[in-house]
């Protein structure tokens, strides 16, 4: 890729956006792991087909372009063929995509505490043998196996990810990945196709941030339909229906458990006063001023139950 730059892990490669053929009106939710990006998928849905109960996964309709396990020909076929407005999920930070100004962008922050956590319980929840056997059938190329082993307790873990030096470009969920996926998407915040959410807003004032998406999107709904389509984007509701929205993944061991019950302030509650002093100091070599004053806001501490993108 010469434009943009190019992010890749064991199970992701941003060089698959390369050439992909936009249309008007496209939306494309560019979030960093355990942001709530099944979340603002299944809320993306809701107001484009403006019905509660979708017929297929909302990972159908709403692929994955960088992840590895399918051959990226199928993947962009089935974009193709879709006569909706289309909703395309990615992990990949905005300078690694193109910007395509017939496109909407979507980038969701939350307090990187707490996506970290989130990210450590995921962790336990992926068959990494069969993501594995996946890939390489996809690729036709080898994939190393990842060495199975005890993991640190959360709180270790935790710690060692606060000082995690790796780069974005080795690891994008390493602190510094999180921080430069942000902090690039909030240098573009005024430009007319870039729109940020936060997670914290999503869980106090769903209807109010799904009325002000339809808006940006240019989308009208109904008032008889909103009642319905906040409910369905709930926790309790997406939980319920865990499986309808994921699907039968061959990938995560348990489809309830990618719905976990949760608080916002967990990864803040693991750590004592020095630590999080210590978090906070990096953080401010990590991202501007005012970013961190968005991501880490007080609201984040509302206690909630937790939909995990």
């Amino acid at each position: 890729m010469s434009e943009f730059v190019r992010y890749t892990s064991p199970d992701e490669d941003s060089g698959r956006w390369q050439g992909f053929p936009f249309r008007d009106g496209d939306i494309v939710i560019s979030t960093r792991s355990k942001a709530g990006t099944t979340w603002v998928q299944m809320i993306c849905a809701l107001l484009i087909f403006q019905q509660p109960e979708l017929p297929a996964p909302v990972g159908w309709y709403s692929p994955w372009l960088d992840r590895l396990t399918r051959p990226v020909e199928d993947v962009v076929a089935r974009l193709e063929a879709q006569r909706h407005r289309r909703f395309i999920k990615t992990h990949t930070p905005l300078d690694g995509i193109p910007i395509d100004p017939r496109a909407t962008y979507i980038v969701v922050g939350r307090h990187p505490l707490d996506s970290a956590v989130s990210l450590y319980y995921q962790g336990e929840n992926i068959n990494r043998e069969r993501q594995r056997q996946l890939t390489e059938e996809a690729t036709g190329q080898p994939v190393p196996a990842q060495p199975a082993g005890p993991r640190k307790p959360v709180r270790e873990w935790l710690l060692d990810w606060i000082d995690n030096g790796a780069s974005p470009h080795e690891q994008m969920d390493s602190i510094r990945g999180v921080f430069w996926h942000d902090s690039d998407a909030w240098g573009r915040r005024s430009e007319p196709n870039i729109v940020l959410l936060h997670y914290a807003d999503l869980s106090a004032d769903l209807e109010g941030q799904m009325r002000q998406l339809a808006r940006r999107l240019d989308i009208a709904v109904p008032d008889l339909a909103w009642p319905e389509l906040v409910e369905a984007a709930t926790f309790a509701s997406m939980r319920a229906s865990a499986e309808r929205i994921t699907g039968r993944s061959t990938i995560l061991k348990s489809t309830a458990a990618f719905f976990r019950r949760g608080t916002s302030g967990a990864g803040r509650e693991l750590l004592t006063g020095a630590e999080l002093a210590h978090y906070h100091a990096r953080a401010a070599r990590l991202g501007p001023a005012d970013m961190l004053a968005w991501l880490h806001r007080p609201g984040d501490a509302v206690i909630q139950e937790e939909p995990r993108g």
